[in-house]
């Protein structure tokens, strides 16, 4: 019992003292995505925040696109704060003209389109008898209809710049069976299954798509658990404790990067060895 209460505790609010994010790097070096822009989707909070900033601190342009207004500009704050470069346009992914026209004013305010990280998601968990078809049409509208349309107008102007990389937001969800989030799970591995036929039909035009699938992550929706409930996620993962979003953050640079320029059609998953059992 007081090593259950010890891992909530350092999952909650000692998190520091594991994983440290990057400082900002010195603004005369050479920075891995200067003059590049990036599109960020669900880069309100969490996961997404975290990697707007982290592009931002690696120079790039970054276009921030969420529903939550207020939240999103100031993820353009932070961005800004850093003297990094940021704009904030409000968007729905599920819904095609909010899509389009997000891409359009990207390309209008920069240019170009280099990298996108298509992260914007929800979670409704129920029994799957219990769902309701609004939930149902909710999450898959968001979930995979909005990596959809997010791919139908990100790809058109990546291909005329000749190249582009892009990232889907999957879920270890979306690989296993997890009770009260079939439908959850249902959509993350529809992006995971239109992630690798997207990077096929366009790995000969210059694109990388691949998708990232997190175990838990230290984010806004494991706040809101109770305790006992947070200790038994964790504990189910090799590593005990919940990933950090700037860990998250890090992959999706590195995805984006000439680092990983033969990777196209993959799976990466970031899970601490939880699908590994």
């Amino acid at each position: 019992m007081e090593n259950e209460l010890e891992l909530v505790n350092l999952t909650s609010t000692n998190v520091s003292e594991i994983y440290s994010a990057p400082s900002p790097q010195p603004q005369n070096s050479q920075r891995e995505f200067d003059g590049k822009v990036v599109l960020v989707t669900g880069g309100s909070s969490g996961i997404g925040r975290a990697t707007a900033i982290a592009f931002g601190r690696a120079g790039a342009k970054v276009v921030v696109a969420s529903r939550r207004v207020t939240e999103g500009e100031e993820t353009v704050h932070q961005i800004e704060t850093e003297e990094g470069e940021g704009i904030f346009i409000a968007t729905d992914v599920s819904k095609d003209s909010d899509v389009k026209t997000t891409i359009e004013k990207t390309i209008a305010t920069y240019g170009r389109l280099d990298c996108a990280f298509n992260n914007a998601g929800v979670i409704i968990a129920n029994a799957l008898s219990n769902f309701s078809e609004e939930d149902w049409d909710c999450v898959l509208d968001i979930n995979l209809k909005g990596i959809w349309l997010s791919l139908k107008y990100e790809i058109p102007a990546m291909l005329k710049q000749g190249k582009g990389t892009v990232v889907n937001m999957a879920s270890i969800a979306g690989m296993i069976g997890i009770a009260g989030n079939a439908v959850y799970s249902a959509s993350k591995g529809g992006v995971i299954a239109l992630t690798r036929t997207a990077a096929v039909e366009y790995a000969n035009s210059g694109i990388r798509i691949n998708c990232i699938s997190p175990g838990v992550t230290q984010t806004q929706i494991l706040d809101d658990l109770p305790s006992d409930a947070l200790n038994g996620f964790i504990n189910n993962h090799p590593v005990k404790r919940a990933g950090q979003p700037e860990e998250i953050a890090n992959t999706v640079l590195w995805l984006c990067s000439h680092k990983s320029a033969f990777m196209t059609g993959h799976n990466l998953v970031i899970d601490g060895g939880y699908t590994a059992q």
